[in-house]
């Protein structure tokens, strides 16, 4: 009997859904690096947009089988007078007959293939293998959070969760104690009736009342229902609070008047890709944004990327208020804390030495990770500073850029998952 299987699965108006996985997947490497390098050239308003994406044809060649010709044969080409079978013909100097492409008024070819990511595929693959840093799980918080576990069986449920080895089982053994005794009876009846007709031609009185008793005894037992409702058992499962993994991540940046527009770019680049990666990768999550020049402030998301504010550079200001709100809001015992913080690393010059020792004295010691961007390759103050803490703190990062290009590298770099390559 042949098996027909019918996807019945919703797609929308898209009916190759299936097959768009497939190629996906199939592909993954060629179509991760073209993310990338579409993410080099996106502004910052479209980092988080659908994209076309374009394949080598050569990368997507699949192998084919054909039928040859097979045995050994022998043919004469025409316009041939200088060589035999045999002889060796000389690679060709210069680089000629090589296999480049080149112009040509007839024919035809084929092109690149090309097809567009969706705006969650692009991401997908654009946060593919990254995490938070050591990351740990907490105490249980106020805002519980809940696991389904197992427990064990219930007479009531729905039909998905039915457990249908465990109803038959308990079917089975209904049947069996309810029928042991009648058949114990059967056997004894069926041996007295053998014994009866040994010695009689089966028609007195007493082979007809075993037999009437057989009969009533084998419908009696007739009657024990195959499946009852009480053999129905169903899969049991119950919400049970699990400790939480609370995470809060820094998003400090220098808004100063060293920074100029393509420096504060470059940075607001780095912070968009954090905040997007954090919000599509965790719900138990906050961000607090906190923007400094001369003095540090809190302030909310639209602000942090879109205000126009400026001054001079005193850092230690943003690593002070830091230091407040964690020891104020965020308990080392219940919450991951992480900081990120991007500056071109121009401070005034007493204050270089302050920001070293609240990092060793007061931050570092309280979080999970420390990552630090500087936006320009030239090593300002702020760098010669971090980078007395690097060998003492191994989660304190540090990392440059001067280019737009340099950004998604740098970001997978420090967020990559424990292990990945």
């Amino acid at each position: 009997m042949a098996l027909q299987i019918i996807d019945r699965r919703l797609a929308g108006k898209n009916k190759s859904v299936g097959n768009r996985e497939r190629f996906v997947r199939r592909f993954k490497e060629q179509i991760a690096e073209a993310v990338r390098r579409a993410v080099a050239k996106r502004d910052i308003r479209h980092i988080d947009q659908a994209e076309n994406i374009t394949i080598p044809r050569k990368d997507i060649h699949e192998p084919v089988f054909r039928h040859g010709s097979g045995g050994v044969r022998d043919s004469v080409h025409p316009g041939n007078s200088d060589h035999v079978r045999g002889d060796r013909i000389p690679r060709p100097q210069g680089g000629a007959g090589g296999s480049g492409s080149q112009a040509s008024d007839s024919g035809e070819g084929e092109d690149d293939f090309t097809f567009t990511l969706t705006k969650e595929e692009f991401m997908e693959l654009f946060f593919e293998d990254l995490a938070l840093p050591r990351l740990l799980r907490t105490q249980i918080a106020s805002t519980l959070q809940y696991k389904t576990r197992r427990a064990g069986y219930s007479h009531d449920g729905t039909p998905h969760n039915l457990a249908v080895v465990r109803t038959m089982r308990g079917a089975l053994g209904r049947r069996i104690a309810l029928t042991k005794a009648p058949h114990r009876e059967l056997q004894r009846l069926q041996e007295e009736l053998d014994a009866l007709l040994a010695q009689d031609d089966g028609t007195s009185e007493a082979v007809a009342e075993l037999q009437r008793r057989i009969d009533a005894l084998k419908a009696r037992m007739g009657k024990v229902a195959f499946l009852d409702p009480l053999d129905l058992r169903f899969r049991n499962r119950t919400k049970v609070p699990v400790p939480s993994s609370q995470a809060v991540m820094f998003c400090v940046m220098d808004v100063s008047g060293s920074m100029d527009e393509e420096r504060k770019d470059l940075a607001k680049r780095f912070f968009i890709l954090l905040y997007l990666f954090l919000t599509r990768h965790y719900e138990k999550i906050e961000i607090v944004f906190i923007r400094h020049h001369t003095q540090a402030a809190e302030v909310n998301e639209d602000e942090f990327f879109h205000s126009q504010e400026s001054g001079g550079t005193v850092v230690s200001s943003a690593l002070v208020l830091l230091d407040q709100i964690i020891r104020a809001r965020y308990p080392v015992g219940d919450w991951n804390i992480y900081v990120a913080q991007a500056s071109d690393g121009d401070n005034f010059q007493d204050d270089g030495n302050n920001c070293r020792n609240l990092l060793a004295e007061k931050i570092l010691p309280l979080v999970r990770y420390y990552a630090y961007v500087q936006v320009v390759q030239e090593e300002q103050n702020l760098w010669e500073e971090y980078s007395q803490l690097a060998p003492l703190f191994p989660h304190f990062a540090m990392r440059k850029v001067s280019e737009p290009g340099e950004i998604y590298p740098v970001f997978r770099d420090l967020f990559k998952k424990e292990g990945a390559v």
